[in-house]
């Protein structure tokens, strides 16, 4: 199976509604490896890493996001990572 690495920036309604902590434990589900955080713009950023399959379930999801938040956009850029970058999925402050 093929394991690819995307990153995302997810828009509209993200920061202040529990969605770092969604995203971490739908990634954690998942088995992908990686990182999500807010940025100053108001939109959050993930990395994740893991098998295709499992990143196109967590891209449908990104874009439902938990029952606060509102989502408007999902932009997915593909990275080229190095098998030991991520170990664990984790909360970026």
């Amino acid at each position: 199976m093929n394991r690819k690495a995307l990153k995302l920036c997810i828009h509209g309604q993200v920061q202040g509604v529990g969605y770092r902590r969604w995203f971490e434990q739908q990634a954690i589900a998942l088995n992908l490896k990686g990182y999500v955080k807010n940025l100053s713009s108001g939109e959050v950023e993930a990395v994740i890493w893991g098998l295709d399959t499992d990143i196109h379930h967590m891209i449908v999801q990104c874009n439902i996001g938990p029952v606060n938040a509102v989502v408007t956009a999902v932009e997915c850029t593909e990275m080229i990572v190095d098998d030991a970058e991520f170990s664990s999925f984790t909360i970026q402050r």
